[in-house]
């Protein structure tokens, strides 16, 4: 029975549906894997097993496409009606604070029939590309326990990867599904802006930067999420072009060849890729070209514009945090101080309140302008997609992007140079995808990025399944595994 949970989210759901297993039973071998592996991951961080048991065996459970599928949410974003939400805060957990409703999102979740089993582990505010909030402790990658499992989605990374469960959320604002993604060897799609509601509690978050998802082991997973979880809610102030029919419906469909753009160099001074990357990138360019596609070394110019973008970019995920420690204040009753949250949120706070409105605003035009010069590429160049590595290395041991008092701006050094391809396609609002491609010869996955123009997240969903059935993943296993 125990084997159950080495099926993707789909073929569960299809055994639930054809009654050769049930949901509680299925529910029941999820609960048991990750009470046995957590542990050593440190992936869930709540959980909520005697919720899912009620839930499973009540005539109150949706049928929709995962009728009965055990699943993760993230502790960021996605509030669930009834069930703690932390965002990676000690003083939230201390106040012990609990959803009073379900977000747009979580109630697609669970019309779509997921059982939720607990809640994954996040960095503080979900501010950094690691998982290693003090307060929870550091979510440890199942490939490697020394190393990150990524960020911010990266409790959910593990655990799909552990394989306790098929399918998990992840929100992503600079990378925090693709980077998790790439580091734990998973598909992660970042959809197009305004495709998943932001709604209830907000019309955008980091100014429209971030979006919400999930990581799957298989491409027709993430394909059959976003279908439960795509479209308008009312109220919302952005959307993104209208698909013609469900995501999962064209997966068997082959494009036509496609011309893709391939970075073989780091944008922010044209430094040479990390050789891992460099591989992972030829190995996926010689994939693609035995399929039938063009491949150019070609890029957009505007992503070599590397020093202002960063300063732009940490001015906006400055100014929010700033903003999400003013709305923390308000539930707390009180002013917070530095010994209220970790130093590297403390440092983006205090960075963002000196921002005026002014400089923000100029922040947001330049980032405005920007995005117009990369897309150009695309129409201008007749480009379909752009190939590049996920992240500039290989996931990195954990400590090495934690900002300390001691040791302030190395860290973030680091962070910036090892999440070089992510970030801008949240502030251009494109889809992009990580596929697990590669892997080192320490056994580390090495994802690979493939970025479309607005809209085109059928393009991407068709051409990862055709590299899936190239060059199956899904048999891979790490170390720390049911």
């Amino acid at each position: 029975m125990d084997e159950i949970l080495d099926l993707d989210a789909v073929a569960q759901a299809d055994l639930v549906r054809r009654r050769e297993v049930t949901a509680l039973e299925l529910a029941e071998v999820a609960i048991a894997r990750t009470e046995r592996l957590n542990p050593q991951i440190n992936a869930v961080i709540i959980s909520l097993f005697d919720k899912a048991r009620a839930l499973a065996t009540s005539s109150s459970l949706p049928r929709g496409s995962l009728s009965g599928v055990p699943f993760l949410l993230k502790d960021l974003s996605c509030t669930s009606n009834g069930d703690p939400q932390y965002d990676g805060m000690r003083l939230l957990r201390d106040l012990g604070r609990i959803a009073t409703h379900d977000s747009y999102l979580a109630a697609k979740f669970k019309a779509a029939g997921l059982i939720v089993l607990g809640k994954t582990n996040t960095p503080e505010l979900g501010l950094f590309p690691t998982t290693e909030p003090e307060t929870f402790g550091a979510t440890r990658n199942p490939w490697d326990s020394s190393c990150s499992a990524g960020g911010s989605s990266g409790g959910s990374a593990a655990a799909v990867a552990a394989r306790l469960v098929a399918v998990a959320h992840g929100g992503d604002g600079g990378g925090s599904i693709r980077i998790p993604a790439s580091e734990c060897g998973l598909v992660g799609l970042k959809p197009s802006r305004g495709r998943v509601s932001p709604g209830p509690d907000f019309g955008e978050v980091w100014h429209g930067f971030a979006t919400e998802g999930v990581m799957t082991r298989t491409v027709r997973d993430t394909a059959v999420v976003l279908d439960a979880i795509a479209g308008n809610m009312p109220g919302d102030i952005c959307a993104a072009p209208a698909q013609l029919r469900p995501f999962s419906e064209g997966l068997s469909d082959r494009p036509q060849p496609l011309k893709i753009g391939i970075m073989r160099r780091e944008p922010r001074d044209g430094t040479p890729l990390h050789a891992d990357c460099r591989a992972a990138v030829e190995n996926t360019a010689s994939l693609l070209e035995s399929l039938g596609h063009h491949l150019e070394d070609s890029h957009p110019p505007a992503l070599d514009e590397n020093r202002p973008f960063w300063h732009y970019f940490t001015d906006v995920v400055s100014c929010h945090a700033a903003q999400a420690i003013a709305q923390i204040e308000q539930i707390a009753g009180r002013k917070l101080t530095a010994g209220d949250v970790e130093f590297g949120t403390w440092y983006l706070v205090e960075r963002g309140r000196a921002i005026s409105a002014a400089r923000y605003l100029d922040s947001i035009q330049w980032l405005h302008l920007w995005t117009r010069r990369v897309v150009n590429w695309w129409n201008e160049h007749g480009f379909d997609l752009l190939l590049t590595p996920t992240i500039a290395a290989p996931p990195p041991p954990l400590g090495a992007l934690m900002q300390t008092r001691e040791h302030p701006r190395e860290p973030l050094k680091r962070v910036v140079a090892i999440i070089q391809f992510t970030p801008q396609f949240n502030v251009t609002g494109q889809p992009a995808i990580s596929l697990p491609l590669h892997w080192n010869a320490q056994g580390l996955p090495i994802g690979i990025q493939l970025v479309a123009r607005v809209g085109r997240e059928e393009m991407l969903l068709q051409l990862a399944a055709r590299l899936e059935e190239a060059r199956p993943w899904n048999d891979r296993l790490p170390p720390v595994h049911g």
